[in-house]
């Protein structure tokens, strides 16, 4: 009887050792959104920070807002870095968008067609990342906010084809970030960042009134 008893309490205690082992395992003491990070503790760890302090929502907010209403891709002719008018154009409507928003920081990221080597193409995405950078600091948005970050060179073709493709021949402007030392990223104030109309689009009721005061429409 003493036997099986004894038998029954090592039974117990080894299915006890068995749950907390898993319960220190990796499944319970990973970092929430571990399982997306390939392995890295620093990764999901800092993403959980961004997430609970807001500021991961916010930047997906503004992100998103900014391709929807802001060309977020201009295109140059073969082996150019050259901002023709109508990349200007579109540069143009990127420097409003970034001067509404002076807390938000934006990279460029260069790319190229397949013809030429990889590392000669790596520097052409560069160069042209660096024009479009060097144009929106004419166009009066900080140097402190803008990086010509990455330069794809040739590795990510929107046509795959090795022949000359405009359409390969691009950067990217993304929102990357918040100005550490703003007031309202400081403070923590995201919302009133993501919130914010265009200083321009508020138009004056008395503006639109037609005869008597009603409102015309167009």
């Amino acid at each position: 009887m003493e036997k099986r008893t004894f038998s029954r309490r090592f039974v117990a205690m080894g299915l006890g050792l068995s749950a907390l082992s898993a319960c220190t395992g990796t499944r319970f003491n990973s970092p929430a959104g571990s399982n997306i990070d390939e392995g890295a503790f620093g990764n999901p760890t800092m993403q959980n920070m961004l997430v609970m302090s807001g500021e991961a929502p916010a930047l997906s907010h503004l992100g998103a807002r900014f391709a929807a209403e802001v060309p977020t891709t201009i295109n140059f002719a073969f082996n150019s870095t050259v901002l023709d008018a109508t990349a200007r154009a579109v540069l143009d409507q990127q420097a409003a968008f970034m001067g509404t928003f002076p807390e938000v920081r934006f990279s460029v990221y260069g790319h190229t067609d397949k013809v030429g080597s990889n590392a000669a193409n790596e520097r052409l995405g560069r160069r042209r990342a660096r024009a479009v950078v060097a144009y929106l600091g004419q166009r009066g948005i900080s140097s402190s906010r803008l990086e010509a970050l990455v330069s794809f060179g040739e590795t990510r073709p929107l046509v795959p084809t090795q022949s000359r493709e405009r359409a390969n021949r691009r950067t990217v402007t993304e929102v990357s970030g918040f100005v550490a030392d703003d007031p309202l990223v400081l403070d923590g104030k995201y919302g009133q960042i993501v919130y914010r109309g265009y200083v321009g689009s508020a138009v004056a009721p008395s503006s639109q009134a037609g005869p008597g005061g009603a409102i015309s429409g167009q």
